[in-house]
């Protein structure tokens, strides 16, 4: 858009068209969603033909001009149209449109990838949680994360603001099997390991012993009750996080950023 030409409204149709991702419906739909502020918009530039729009303020736009010259499309909006798309109390003046970014389990965990750490989240509802396992992922350098089952929506607003950027940089696959994933890491030449409470073995067992040093796909169940019995019986080991203190459990974010690191540090 030109310097002189008037911020989009609040009402209009491609503000309104953007603002609709804020349904899952709507996402499914279109294969689109947004991902809010400078930092998740950067990110998301970096991916080849990732970003459709962006959208700034007025007064966002001259901060932002290393984004607007990587945008394909740089629309300046109105205060409070960009506010409509925003999920935040104070939005940062930056949305983007971007596509999914989704690959097919098949692919992610094709034995042609070799991967060496993957995590595998199935039936994890809580946005921010799986967002933030989504970050601990790629902080532990794994090569991928699949979300099976009845998992939350990894385009959900405060899914992607959680990921701080991160679901930008990691292959991730969407399955509604959880046990296909299970299969498809075992496929991949992964040994797969349960994060479960009750488990057979010890975390610190299993780093001294070198099960960790091994290609590995851990598997995390739901916030409220964990792994499935069956499904935590696909796995080749259940594994435990030892508690010291009196704490009854771990939340699922700060488990799997556990386990994931003591891949991390095992492979290396």
């Amino acid at each position: 858009m030109t310097a002189a030409a008037a911020p989009l409204s609040r009402g209009n149709t491609r503000v309104k068209q953007a603002r609709a991702l804020a349904r899952r419906s709507a996402r499914a739909d279109r294969r689109l969603f947004l991902a809010e502020g400078p930092k998740a918009v950067a990110e998301a530039l970096t991916v080849p033909a990732c970003v459709v729009e962006v959208f700034a303020t007025a007064e966002a736009a001259p901060t932002y001009a290393g984004l607007a010259a990587a945008s394909p499309r740089w629309t300046v909006v109105a205060d409070d149209a960009l506010a409509s798309l925003s999920g935040t109390v104070h939005p940062q003046g930056v949305v983007a449109v971007c596509r999914f970014l989704d690959r097919p389990l098949a692919e992610v965990l094709a034995p042609t990838v070799a991967p060496g750490l993957v995590a595998v989240c199935a039936d994890v509802r809580d946005p921010g949680n799986a967002g933030t396992v989504i970050r601990c992922a790629d902080a532990a350098g794994a090569d991928a994360v699949v979300l099976a089952g009845h998992s939350v929506d990894p385009y959900n607003p405060k899914t992607v603001r959680a990921t701080v950027g991160s679901l930008f940089h990691l292959p991730l696959a969407v399955t509604p099997d959880p046990a296909a994933a299970v299969h498809a890491a075992h496929g991949a030449g992964l040994t797969v390991l349960a994060a479960d409470g009750s488990g057979e073995v010890d975390l610190d067992d299993a780093l001294d012993t070198g099960l960790l040093a091994r290609p590995t796909a851990w598997l995390f169940g739901n916030e409220a009750w964990g792994l499935p019995t069956d499904l935590a019986a696909l796995a080749d080991h259940r594994v435990r996080i030892p508690l010291h203190g009196r704490a009854e459990s771990l939340n699922l974010a700060t488990a799997a950023a556990v386990c994931l690191y003591a891949s991390a540090r095992a492979r290396r």
